[in-house]
């Protein structure tokens, strides 16, 4: 006699450890430097080998949107597709940095850019995915917190992984590190993709003529939908790039990592709180308004007092954790307001497509808050807290707050304007 399933087996766990999994890739900022180093680039390398991670981001979105098909017709394929990318990429990108001396600097930093910014970008988009139409499909009085939980796994694995990175580099080397991650994340996403299944009795249909995916691309409010994500992922990454260096200028150098912390588990609880809010919201795009208000509000607050320049540490730290919050309630928010609007044959497909604003934020995000940090101010010498000196340009940092706020300002607007509220919920498709 067959077993009944059960829904936290079936989808919640195996989502958890996918997505616990692929949300390494937020690690990026420690190990970078590191790497730039480990291939003879030194440190002033570590620009050239920053664009590996936006690689990673960009190929996440991007093979999202064109394995959205692939996610709705067989998720058991797209899952196996990331476990094997994902730990491949991470594997691959430790065999290049042990090669470094054969293969000289610049072929290992193609080398990375192939395996960690083009490869594991695929696993990423694939397992960002594969579990999303599944929760939804458990838990339909809950989806927002169903998806909010799995999402949340993809924010709160930077917590739980860095201090274990830190201790792999500290212990055995980078390198070591990298084989060592790709195996236990390969048993943990193998382990998921067995796991992983829909509800029995679920058939998937296929769309009717003219209703496949793509039909949203001549939807005003998918166009919405797209522009408020994009500029709330890119808002959020030119503050989060930016995190551990205002930490620094405004006075905490000394616990940069805890406040780190706290602002990675305030980026987890945004995704599951912002989601589970929404289940109780006829109109889930009422969280994307709250999360535009507050964060104008806490930018408005830090441009008008100097927050950063001078150095007025808990409006900056508030700051920091409503940014990291509405980071992640953008993301977990999503693809439950996209089967709200469009339904669930095709919501895969949908949601990888809408991931696509997330390829082209990885790009200009980190860029644009670098472009406007080497612009303006000055950079400056400060007490790192244990004796030593470090270099910030506070004024610079301040600076970009002008352009996250004018971006929020016009993610609110189209929010209210463009975005059609939903007429009915499409559960049942």
């Amino acid at each position: 006699m067959k077993k009944p399933q059960n829904k936290w087996v079936c989808a919640a766990i195996p989502a958890l450890l996918l997505h616990c999994s692929i949300g390494t890739v937020y690690c990026w900022s420690l190990i970078s430097e590191n790497i730039a180093v480990a291939i003879g680039m030194g440190t002033q390398g570590k620009g050239a080998v920053e664009w590996a991670f936006s690689f990673a981001i960009f190929f996440l979105g991007m093979s999202a949107a064109f394995l959205g098909s692939v996610v709705e017709k067989d998720i058991h394929k797209s899952s196996l597709i990331s476990t094997i990318c994902f730990t491949v990429g991470m594997a691959g990108t430790g065999l290049i940095i042990s090669m470094s001396d054969k293969l000289g600097s610049t072929l290992s930093l193609i080398g990375i850019y192939i395996f960690y910014g083009f490869i594991m970008g695929i696993g990423l988009g694939t397992g960002y995915l594969s579990p999303a139409k599944t929760l939804m499909l458990w838990f339909k009085d809950k989806k927002g917190l169903a998806t909010g939980l799995a999402v949340a796994g993809f924010g709160a694995a930077k917590a739980i992984a860095s201090p274990i990175m830190e201790a792999l580099m500290d212990s055995v080397g980078i390198v070591a590190m990298f084989y060592i991650l790709a195996a236990v994340y390969f048993v943990m996403m193998f382990t998921g993709h067995l796991l992983l299944s829909k509800p029995e009795g679920w058939v998937e249909t296929p769309a009717p003529k003219g209703e496949g995916a793509l039909r949203v691309l001549k939807s005003r409010t998918f166009i919405g939908i797209w522009l408020i994500f994009y500029i709330n992922i890119t808002c959020g990454l030119m503050l989060i790039s930016q995190e551990k260096y205002i930490i620094k200028a405004i006075g905490l150098a000394s616990i940069v990592g805890i406040i780190s912390s706290v602002t990675a588990i305030a980026n987890a609880g945004g995704r599951l709180g912002f989601s589970a809010w929404a289940d109780k919201m006829k109109d889930r795009n009422t969280i994307y308004k709250i999360i535009f208000i507050l964060s104008i509000a806490f930018t408005g607050l830090t441009i008008i007092t100097g927050g950063i320049t001078n150095s007025v540490v808990f409006v900056v730290i508030a700051l920091l954790i409503m940014v990291n919050a509405g980071y992640g309630g953008g993301f977990s928010n999503l693809p439950t307001l996209l089967s709200d609007h469009y339904g669930m044959k095709t919501i895969s497909a949908v949601h990888g497509l809408a991931l696509s604003a997330w390829a082209f934020a990885g790009l200009t995000g980190n860029n644009l808050a670098n472009w406007i940090v080497n612009a303006f101010g000055k950079v400056i010498e400060i007490d790192d807290g244990h004796g030593g000196k470090i270099s910030v340009n506070p004024t610079g940092y301040q600076k970009v707050l002008y352009v996250t706020i004018a971006l929020y300002i016009v993610a609110l607007l189209i929010s209210i304007f463009v975005i059609e509220p939903v007429k009915e919920h499409k559960e049942g498709e």
